[in-house]
């Protein structure tokens, strides 16, 4: 059941001071949350309710007859969603603050309730509406593991209050499956620090300038401009950049966004639609910067209840 209109995706509170939790006697309807809330007295920061009763849980919105005064009486109620669609949820490690955290609880523990209420860290509550996170699929190579980007970015997401909420994936280009799909005696690698190791196969490292032999390049083009920098001409190589094969997938479709990086950039950010690549070397900033451009790009509208 809702009240008079349509509330939207990914609902979130702005901030969690403006939710309050109310007890009632009576039926969680709008008829009779009306009955009890109008004309009842609410703090000025409160904009949305969590209502529990003997039916259950509800979340309705509240509009007061001024903010200026500590407290002012209800003149206006939405339900937003009744006891049929909400769940209560304690989930302690949440961070009721981050709408990512919100989302990725109501998939966890209530995945079929359109309205998701979470008692979390520091005992905060607040709610996500209709959740339906943005996917974005993070294209990374490996090893080393954890996947480095893919790793920034949920640490990233882990306490971002500004973003809507974000649901992350990833492609893995695995160096070791590309060296079993492609095989030879000898293979040479960008630098020590992948930890690939071939079983079977002698494994060189560029960054260590090693004596030519006859080996598989395993690279991108960066490392061909480094060895032909060194050796003076071109190897034979398959080409691993996460951000090359993406394009050549092309497959983004279903509202996925593509996050991933390139090393022939330094410093700059570079977006296309649906698609954000930082350099390598990325530091967190660089990857928070690259979230909030994929957010404008297919979440535009998108802000806080």
């Amino acid at each position: 059941m809702t009240g008079s209109c349509s509330p939207s995706r990914n609902l979130v509170p702005g901030r969690y001071r403006g939710v309050a939790m109310a007890t009632v006697d009576g039926p969680l309807d709008i008829a009779d949350l009306r009955a009890q809330l109008l004309g009842r007295p609410a703090y000025r920061r409160t904009r949305f309710l969590v209502l529990r009763g003997p039916d259950g849980t509800a979340v309705a919105r509240v509009r007061k007859e001024s903010e200026e005064p500590l407290f002012s009486p209800i003149v206006a109620v939405e339900l937003l969603a009744g006891p049929d669609e909400c769940t209560y949820v304690q989930a302690p490690e949440v961070d009721t603050a981050v709408p990512s955290a919100l989302a990725h609880a109501a998939r966890r523990y209530a995945p079929s309730s359109r309205a998701v209420v979470v008692q979390g860290r520091y005992e905060h509550v607040s709610f996500i509406l209709d959740p339906d996170p943005l996917r974005v699929v993070v294209s990374e190579v490996v090893p080393p593991f954890p996947p480095k980007l893919f790793d920034q970015a949920r640490r990233v997401l882990d306490t971002a209050e500004e973003l809507p909420p974000i649901e992350l994936t990833h492609e893995l280009i695995d160096l070791r499956e590309l060296a079993r799909d492609h095989p030879a005696g000898d293979y040479l690698l960008p630098c020590r620090g992948s930890g690939v190791d071939v079983p079977g196969a002698r494994t060189h490292y560029l960054d260590q300038r090693p004596a030519h032999t006859d080996w598989l390049l395993l690279g991108c083009a960066r490392s061909r401009e480094i060895y032909r920098w060194f050796y003076g001409h071109t190897p034979a190589g398959i080409d691993f950049c996460p951000r090359t094969r993406a394009a050549q997938a092309n497959d983004r479709a279903g509202g996925h966004a593509l996050l991933t990086k390139c090393c022939l950039q330094e410093e700059s950010l570079e977006s296309g639609p649906g698609m954000v690549c930082v350099p390598w070397g990325s530091s967190l900033e660089h990857v928070r910067r690259a979230l909030v451009e994929l957010a404008r790009q297919l979440e535009p509208t998108w802000a806080p209840g």
